[in-house]
């Protein structure tokens, strides 16, 4: 018999949306939608809510995180109803699963080793336990455990770690920029002559070092790209607002005068961070 009281208790918390998860992918009584669902079908839409959880953060909207931060749980509870569907695992053996973990990683909080440590000593004990728990799964490679489907420009980033912990790394930054350099030319080349299967690759490499200077500036290259996205398209809009003051559109603008807009509304945020606007 279906737990309606629990559905609709609003101060169930956890257990409440477990039901309500069942419910939904139940095969007689369920959403014909949910019902079709399965893992790969429901892994885009993960994605998708981690970034908004992270867009949320950037843009410091705390209510609307708490609400992404649900959207996020749930992914979580549906993925968890599907593997206790097909008894693989459960929420509950989720949620063990990652209480050992941060028990085991943390042995100077919930075991007898000394508090009494850097944030650096810390990250390097933590390494060395993930790499004791990549041992224990057969992954004796460097690269072994860095996650194929992670975004191309992140993974980028964790592969270059993992490389540098065994001493694949430049020392120095200005070696990264000479390969930045090195790689600038090396498309440039591409693109004169061979074709676009070697122009993307260049284009990759490229990329992948400037992943690499990201790493050595110590700059998360996903956030940097991120904010970058957001000044374009809050200049961008600022265009067409003024574009639109003259009763126009972009496509009825041309470059020349985009562009003198956009210097425009660069200059003007210039001089409000400078705390020289109204003054």
């Amino acid at each position: 018999m279906p737990d309606d009281a629990l559905i609709h208790d609003r101060d169930a918390g956890l257990e409440r949306l477990l039901e309500i998860m069942r419910r939904l992918r139940d095969p007689e009584t369920g959403c014909p939608w949910d019902i079709e669902q399965d893992f790969s079908s429901i892994a885009p839409y993960t994605i998708e809510e981690a970034y908004e959880v992270a867009d949320a953060i950037e843009r410091e909207s705390w209510s609307e995180l708490e609400g992404e931060l649900g959207d996020l749980l749930l992914q979580t509870v549906y993925h968890a109803q599907m593997g206790e569907e097909e008894n693989l695992f459960s929420f509950q053996s989720v949620v063990r699963n990652i209480s050992d973990k941060m028990v085991a990683r943390h042995p100077h909080v919930f075991g007898h080793e000394s508090r009494e440590k850097s944030a650096e000593q810390q990250t390097r004990d933590w390494e060395s336990i993930k790499a004791a728990e990549r041992k224990d799964k057969k992954q004796t490679g460097a690269l072994d455990g860095v996650a194929p489907n992670l975004p191309a420009l992140l993974r980028a980033v964790k592969l270059q770690k993992r490389a540098a912990r065994v001493g694949f790394d430049w020392p120095e930054t200005e070696q990264v920029l000479d390969k930045l350099l090195e790689e600038t030319r090396e498309l440039v080349e591409a693109r004169e002559t061979l074709d676009a299967d070697h122009v993307e690759e260049e284009f990759g490499d490229l990329l992948f070092v400037m992943a690499n200077l990201a790493r050595h500036l110590k700059i998360d290259p996903e956030a940097a790209l991120r904010r970058t996205n957001a000044k374009f398209t809050r200049r961008f809009q600022a265009i067409e607002d003024r574009l639109a003051q003259s009763g126009k559109r972009p496509q009825d603008s041309d470059l020349a005068e985009m562009d003198r807009l956009w210097d425009e509304v660069k200059a003007e945020e210039k001089l409000k961070r400078n705390g020289k606007v109204g003054t």
